[in-house]
């Protein structure tokens, strides 16, 4: 926030014309005398130090009333032009103006600490040396004014972390919530910025919530006062991080989603940009996922994501990821015209939460329609992770990954993302310095593998052609799966060379057969299997449901580890006779088994590890 509100127009105007009671002390009378004196030559001197200071301090501590003020209206026009780190002995004289019974006193004298409060240490000395007290008092003045320069002092001292907690305990809130309301526009606004500096620890928004700031802040949202819509927006965005008010919120709110959707359309850049945030925010609980889209909040939300300012295409693009979360809103976000803007972000390069936040989007709009996946196809999004992947960061790399996971779980597509080239990309990925890019590229790749009706026409070539390369190629990626310490690696890796084996393309069979590094170590996994310890791989997942992969149970992983790879060597042991081929009927369907007796256990293993490889919400 920058400084407040002022509400001392004219602080000092015609001092020299002041006429004091005849009795004065003789301290009091120099005291005048030489303030009068520093005040025409105020541009050079320093008024918080040596005998400026004390003649303020003279007529501070006075008990003439008039000096009073002249001392207060001083001390407001010396920190509208200079505010600098003071001590004690400047604020003591202040701080007991602040106490005093005269209005003109009290609103010059909150000017002045106000104007000071802008300087972090002064605002920590403030509140240390008991200035809370008597600002609270003047915010419950009927005095417009001294309620104007109070809150708008209070909001200072606001911004200092230190000082939320105190100002939370102080009493505080109830009458900046009332004064939120205000008919004066200054006094509301230097309110309702109180409010929002107050919102930025959990146990801050609680205390706020206490004292009843949600109503006010909502029903000021339709405020005609800019700044105003910007901190009320700002404060419940930042309120709507709590589960527990997210629920309140959507119990007594009911016009919240339509307020903050018609926010989005202020001529204001920095409201707009804040209204989409607020929404992303309520956008973590279902309710207000649906709510958003029926509010007709996707067109502004376009809008935004279309923008050339990064802020409004980070808080648009974030918004719209969380809502794209409910299976619900999946087809009306496409059919809005999002898919087009989404991947032209994948590489926008100023900003890697933007590529993230986008390329997440797409896997959310993938996982729960067919149509959506070929419509996400067919837009070219493969095409564009293909050209990026191996460049973007790895944070960025692992949302892309997922998102080709969950895309090809496709029967009706997975020719095509093989036909583009995508093992090319995930290859290398599977040696990526992060287990999170490794495990969703070698989900990728498993998916592209299986099937679930297996026919003549299946064309496998395309892991033929990337056996050996790039980097190793499929060969060396099942080589470091199977012999990695992480059982869930491992059992991607058996789990990936069973639907390779079972699609009975001849070349796929050789390769895997004939090979000196899987055989072996294959055949260690299917004798014995030591306990250890998994990592957070297994399900892509969308950034609301925790890990990136779903969590393998060792001693079920174990079992089933144990299981695929004697399956593996029931495939390369048999004869050549027995090896599945490429005509109708001659190859494995999924659930057989060439050991018939062991069928029904074969098709819980395949679904088992499936659901490993499928997309999780």
């Amino acid at each position: 926030m920058g400084n407040i509100t002022s509400c001392c127009d004219s602080c000092f105007q015609g001092r020299r014309s002041q006429s004091y009671e005849p009795l004065l002390l003789e301290n009091e009378r120099e005291a005048v005398a030489d303030l009068l004196q520093y005040l025409e030559n105020r541009q050079t001197t320093n008024f918080f130090q040596g005998s400026p200071l004390s003649a303020l301090t003279t007529l501070s501590f006075s008990d003439n009333v008039d000096l009073q003020r002249s001392a207060a209206l001083a001390f407001a026009e010396i920190t509208e032009k200079e505010v600098k780190s003071v001590g004690r002995d400047t604020l003591d004289p202040i701080l007991f103006l602040l106490s005093s019974h005269d209005t003109e006193v009290q609103r010059a004298a909150s000017a002045a600490l106000g104007n000071l409060a802008v300087n972090p240490e002064n605002k920590l000395l403030i509140v240390k040396l008991g200035g809370l007290e008597p600002l609270i008092r003047q915010m419950l003045s009927p005095n417009v004014e001294v309620q104007c320069n109070a809150v708008g002092c209070v909001t200072n001292l606001a911004t200092h972390d230190d000082n939320k907690t105190k100002i939370a305990k102080s009493g505080a809130l109830v009458p900046l919530t009332r004064l939120a309301r205000s008919k004066d526009m200054r006094v509301q606004r230097n309110a309702t910025g109180a409010l929002l500096n107050m919102t930025h620890s959990d146990e801050n928004r609680q205390q706020l919530v206490n004292a009843g700031a949600i109503p006010v802040l909502v029903s000021l949202l339709n405020s005609p006062d800019t700044d105003v819509q910007y901190y009320c927006t700002t404060a419940l965005s930042n309120i709507a991080v709590d589960g527990n008010n997210r629920k309140k919120l959507a119990q007594s709110e009911p016009k919240l989603v339509s307020s903050l959707v018609a926010l989005m359309e202020s001529p204001s850049l920095k409201v707009q940009c804040q209204a989409a945030l607020a929404l992303r925010n309520l956008a973590s609980d279902e309710k207000y996922q649906l709510e958003i889209v029926k509010a007709d909040g996707l067109q502004p939300l376009l809008r935004l994501l279309q923008s050339t300012y990064l802020p409004l295409i980070l808080s648009s693009a974030a918004c719209v990821r969380n809502v794209s979360i409910h299976p619900q809103n999946e087809s009306p976000i496409i059919e809005s015209g999002f898919l087009q803007p989404l991947i032209n972000l994948l590489s926008f390069k100023d900003s890697e939460e933007v590529q993230c936040h986008a390329i997440s989007t797409l896997r959310n709009l993938a996982a729960s329609n067919e149509k959506n996946k070929l419509a996400i196809v067919k837009a070219g999004a493969v095409q564009s992770i293909k050209e990026l992947v191996l460049e973007v960061p790895v944070t960025v790399q692992s949302e892309m990954t997922a998102c080709i996971a969950v895309l090809a779980l496709s029967d009706e597509l997975k020719g095509q993302l093989l036909e583009m080239g995508i093992c090319e990309v995930l290859i290398p990925l599977t040696n990526s310095p992060s287990t999170e890019v490794q495990g969703n590229s070698a989900a990728a790749l498993g998916n592209l593998s299986s099937k679930e009706i297996r026919t003549s026409s299946d064309d496998y070539s395309a892991f033929n052609e990337v056996w050996d390369k790039p980097d190793g190629g499929m060969h060396k990626y099942l080589y470091r799966f199977l012999t990695n310490s992480d059982t869930t690696f491992q059992h991607i890796a058996v789990w990936t060379i069973v639907q390779l084996l079972e699609s009975g393309d001849p070349q796929l069979v050789s390769n895997i057969r004939n090979s000196q590094l899987l055989g072996p170590n294959i055949r260690n996994l299917s004798i014995s299997q030591s306990s250890t310890p998994s990592s957070s791989v297994g399900t892509p997942r969308s950034h609301h449901s925790g890990p990136s992969y779903q969590d393998t149970e060792t001693g079920d992983g174990l079992a089933e580890i144990q299981l695929l790879s004697r399956r593996i060597l029931e495939f390369i042991d048999s004869d050549l006779e027995g090896i599945p081929g490429s005509v109708p009927g001659s190859h494995i369907q999924p659930g057989t088994s060439v050991a018939s007796s062991r069928g029904a256990d074969h098709e819980e293993l395949r679904r088992s590890v499936r659901e490993a490889f499928t997309a999780g919400r």
